[in-house]
């Protein structure tokens, strides 16, 4: 038995725009829904929403089933919380708030089995489909994609170091925490603050690596695109299901006068 190729990994290795989104309702039948969108890869959020290992495992089970790839975000590095992930079948991780270049490389050493790094060895898992994918351990780095998560001026400073680490696939900016690490809180659109996100962009495509990006609007999209982002998520389920709501009552009142 053979696994399919992280269209993710390979996508931010050869440049390739990817659009998704990031999936905090903690919800497989929404989830399942905006799998069948369109979407290159959906995040399933830890950071900032009730997910956890039993909502993560419903959700990338269902996405088994469609074209997408499913990443997750987890709530901290912690090499025992990457071990239980990667043994999920979790293959593209996204580590928020990274600083250093040390700190990328305990990463990396926890997503590799010895002697590369320091993953736990377990015989049956669902990551090799139950040991019936017999080459797991000797080729499972191949298609796990390790994305640091840039968010906040230390970060941008250490850039350079951190995406060059052996094992780092990319980094993906997160501009709202950038914004607040900057002094500038809930204005990430503050000319210094998209200023340092484009220096980033800048940075990690001169290191060959791959950079991704949260965007608050389809503007916000086409601009980050234009400087180098490629895999961008393009909002949340959370956002999308207010807007809509929003709109939807809003318009049926002023369709009937009302204020």
């Amino acid at each position: 038995m053979m696994l399919k190729p992280n269209a993710v990994k390979s996508g931010l290795a050869n440049r390739q725009v990817q659009l998704g989104l990031w999936c905090a309702l903690s919800n497989s039948l929404t989830t399942e829904i905006l799998a069948g969108s369109g979407y290159d890869w959906l995040t399933l959020d830890m950071e900032h929403s009730p997910n956890d290992l039993q909502t993560v495992l419903s959700q990338i089970q269902m996405l088994g089933g469609y074209d997408v790839e499913a990443a997750v975000r987890l709530i901290k590095f912690d090499k025992d919380l990457v071990k239980q992930y990667l043994d999920l079948g979790v293959r593209t991780l996204i580590f928020p708030s990274i600083e250093s270049a040390a700190v990328a490389r305990e990463i990396v050493s926890a997503a590799r089995y010895p002697s590369r790094g320091i993953r736990g060895v377990a015989g049956q898992q669902r990551a090799n489909r139950w040991g019936r994918v017999t080459d797991y351990h000797k080729n499972a780095e191949q298609n796990i994609c390790i994305l640091a998560q840039i968010e906040s001026a230390a970060g941008v400073a250490n850039v350079k170091a951190i995406v060059e680490v052996d094992g780092i696939d990319g980094v993906f900016v997160g501009p709202n925490d950038l914004a607040a690490s900057m002094g500038y809180l809930g204005k990430p659109g503050t000319p210094e603050v998209q200023q340092a996100i484009e220096q980033v962009a800048r940075i990690v495509r001169d290191a060959g690596k791959g950079t991704g990006i949260l965007a608050a609007s389809e503007a916000d999209a086409v601009r980050f695109i234009d400087w180098g982002y490629t895999m961008v998520g393009l909002g949340s389920d959370q956002s999308l299901l207010a807007k809509a709501s929003d709109a939807l009552v809003t318009n049926v009142r002023k369709a009937l006068g009302e204020k």
